[in-house]
């Protein structure tokens, strides 16, 4: 799948997913996908951990607390350290945002469909998941992205055109 043809193909998925397991050279790839994105200053700042147990992604979904994300076979959740954004200092919400997004893109390019989660894992759901995950206290999940096959049909939201959001040379 072209690059342009996975971005227009992405939908935030938050239905059903089927059970079909998630074969772990397509996590392996979906995870290279968040490795290799860029990272401010280059300080690779987000760690990754690629749920493709069923049990283990059900246990993040109970911890989210959405009975859709139970059905889900896989689920990737994003790690950072609380860094605070200074001038000159951590860029770790650009990083994780930039990786969350080229692990959207491979998940759609392989027929997948999930979604990013990240407000609404604050506090307690993340907590729980860093308990389910083992991560270090150094470290906080911040985005949980559950997906597999998807069984419905994504919708896709409005959006205004590109001429009502981009121009050449000049705003007009």
């Amino acid at each position: 799948m072209e690059v342009l043809e996975a971005i227009r193909g992405r939908r935030s998925y938050r239905k059903e997913f089927s059970p079909t397991p998630v074969p772990r050279e397509d996590m392996q790839e979906i995870l290279e996908a968040g490795v290799l994105a860029p990272s401010g200053c280059n300080l690779q700042t987000t760690r990754f951990v690629g749920v493709d147990d069923p049990a283990i992604a059900h246990k993040l979904a109970e911890a989210y607390g959405k009975p859709w994300a139970a059905t889900a076979p896989a689920a990737v959740v994003l790690l950072s350290k609380p860094y605070p954004k200074t001038p000159g200092g951590s860029r770790h919400v650009e990083d994780f945002a930039a990786a969350a997004e080229n692990i959207l893109l491979a998940i759609t390019a392989k027929g997948y469909a999930g979604v990013w989660i990240e407000g609404q894992i604050c506090g307690e759901p993340a907590s729980r998941m860093a308990e389910i995950l083992h991560v270090p206290e150094d470290l906080q999940p911040v985005i949980y992205i559950p997906f597999g096959r998807p069984v419905q049909e994504a919708s896709k939201p409005p959006k205004m055109s590109f001429e009502e959001r981009a121009w050449f040379n000049r705003c007009p």
